[in-house]
C-alpha cells in the first residue's frame, strides 16, 4: 500500500507522523511523508518530501500570539500555509498514494483524495475538529452541551481564510475547487484512552488510537538512558530534579519565566533541567549554577522518567510523554489546546491546577511542586495502562482496512 502522510506545524505536530511512517514502512508499506523544514524531528530513514515551509522560523519571528498571527497574516502566515496546501497537493499528484493521511492544516488533502479516487484520513493531534457535547475544544471551561458542540465550528471554518491557496492547489490537481469535498474515511486521534475518555456522541469512524510513539527498538534505547548529550545524562544521574520546557511557545517574558523556575526549584531543594526550545524560557546568567542545566532540547523518553515533575506548556505530545513516563505534569498553558489539557488533567486527578503563563510566579510554582507527589499514584496507574497501548499499530490497522 502506498501511504502519503502530510504533516504541518512544529515538532509536536510532525513527530507523531514520523512515528507512524516508521511503523508503516516496517510493515512493508511504501510511505512518503510531506513535512515542513527544520521541524526538529528525527526523520532519518524515512522517505521525506519537503513542503518548502518553516514553521520554526515563523514562530521565531513572531512568537505564538494569535494577535501577531492575524497582524502578519498576509506577510508571514499566508505564505507558509500556501506551501502546505499547494505542495501537499503536488506531492499527492506525483506520488499517487492509495490513501492520504492529513494534518488538519493540510486543507488540500480532501480535494487531492477525490481527484485520485482514494480515501483520506484526518488526524486530530488534539480534539479540535470532531464536535462533542461532552467538552469544548481549546478551552479550560465546560460551556455546557450546546455551546461545547458549537465551539468546534471555529476550526471547521478555518479553511475559508485560505480559499485562494486551496484554489491554487485544485489547479495543480487539474480541477476547480469543489463546493464540497468528501468526508474523511476515518479520523485518527493519537490520544490515549487512559487520559481522555471517548465521548459517547463521536461517530464510529473516529478512533482514539493511543499516542504514536517511536518503534520499540528506539523506545528501548531511550529507556536504557542513552541521551545524545552526555551533559544531560550526567545531570539526570545526579539526583532529584524537575524538568521545565515550553517547546515552541515563544511568547511573553521568557527571562521572568526562567527566574521563576529556578527560584521555585531552589525553594523546593531540587535541581532543574531546562529545555529552552524555541525561546519560551531564558535562564539569565546571574541565576545559573551547578543545580541548573540549560539545553535547547531533550529526549523526553530519556529524561522524564527520572524527573520528580515536568513543568511544561501542555501540548498533547508532552502531556502524553510525561504520562507515559509516570511523571506528574505542572502545566503552564499558552494557547490552543493547552488550557484544555491543563484543566482536563486536574479534573481527572492527574496533576495540580494549571498556571496560565501570564500568571506564572515562583510562589505558584513552589506550591505546585509541593503538590506533585499527591498525584504520583494516579499518574503511575495511567502510565501502566498506556504501556499496553500500540497507537501506531492501531492507526495502521485502520489504514489497511481502508485501502
Amino acid at each position: 500500500m502506498r501511504i502519503l502522510l502530510t504533516a504541518a506545524g512544529s515538532r509536536g505536530d510532525v513527530e507523531p507522523f514520523a512515528a507512524l511512517a516508521r511503523r508503516a514502512a516496517a510493515s512493508g508499506h511504501d510511505v512518503l511523508v510531506a513535512v515542513p523544514d527544520r521541524s526538529g524531528v528525527d526523520l532519518d530513514g524515512i522517505d521525506v518530501r519537503s513542503l518548502g515551509v518553516d514553521f520554526s522560523a515563523m514562530i521565531e519571528s513572531q512568537g505564538v500570539s494569535p494577535l501577531a498571527a492575524m497582524r502578519n497574516l498576509r506577510e508571514v502566515v499566508r505564505p507558509v500555509m500556501r506551501g502546505v496546501i499547494v505542495e501537499a497537493a503536488r506531492a499527492a499528484q506525483e506520488f499517487r498514494p492509495d490513501v492520504i493521511v492529513q494534518h488538519p492544516k493540510v486543507l488540500s488533502a480532501p480535494i487531492a483524495a477525490d481527484v485520485l479516487g482514494v480515501p483520506h484520513v484526518l488526524v486530530e493531534p488534539v480534539p479540535a475538529m470532531t464536535p462533542t457535547r461532552e467538552f469544548a475544544t481549546t478551552t479550560a471551561r465546560d460551556l455546557g452541551p450546546v455551546l461545547n458542540r458549537l465551539s468546534y465550528r471555529a476550526g471547521a471554518a478555518a479553511g475559508s481564510m485560505f480559499r485562494r491557496e486551496i484554489d491554487e492547489a485544485a489547479s495543480v490537481l487539474g480541477v476547480s475547487r469543489p463546493r464540497r469535498s468528501s468526508a474523511p474515511a476515518a479520523t485518527l486521534m493519537p490520544i490515549s484512552p487512559a487520559i481522555l475518555g471517548r465521548p459517547a456522541d463521536w461517530p464510529d469512524s473516529v478512533v482514539l488510537t493511543g499516542p504514536w510513539r517511536a518503534p520499540a527498538a528506539v523506545a528501548d534505547a531511550a529507556a536504557a538512558g542513552s541521551s545524545p548529550d552526555p551533559a544531560v545524562d550526567a545531570f539526570v544521574a545526579g539526583g532529584p530534579f524537575a524538568y521545565a520546557g515550553f517547546g515552541s511557545m515563544a511568547a511573553g517574558d521568557p527571562v521572568a519565566r526562567g527566574r521563576a523556575l529556578v527560584e521555585a526549584a531552589r525553594a523546593r531543594g531540587i535541581r532543574l533541567l531546562v529545555a529552552t526550545g524555541l525561546g519560551g524560557i531564558v535562564v539569565p546568567d546571574d541565576v545559573r549554577g551547578d543545580d541548573v542545566l540549560v539545553t535547547r532540547t531533550v529526549d523526553h523518553a530519556t529524561v522524564l522518567p527520572h524527573a520528580v515533575a515536568a513543568v511544561h506548556h501542555g501540548g498533547a505530545g508532552t502531556v502524553h510523554a510525561a504520562m507515559a513516563a509516570g511523571t506528574v505534569s505542572i502545566i503552564v498553558p499558552f494557547i490552543a489546546d493547552q488550557p484544555f489539557w491543563g484543566a482536563h488533567l486536574h479534573r481527572r486527578g492527574l496533576g495540580p491546577v494549571a498556571i496560565p503563563q501570564r500568571r506564572l510566579t515562583a510562589d505558584l510554582l513552589v506550591a505546585a511542586l509541593a503538590e506533585a507527589s499527591e498525584y504520583e499514584a494516579a499518574v503511575a496507574s495511567v502510565a501502566e495502562r498506556m504501556s499496553h497501548e500500540d497507537g501506531t499499530g492501531e492507526a495502521l490497522r485502520v489504514l489497511e482496512r481502508l485501502a
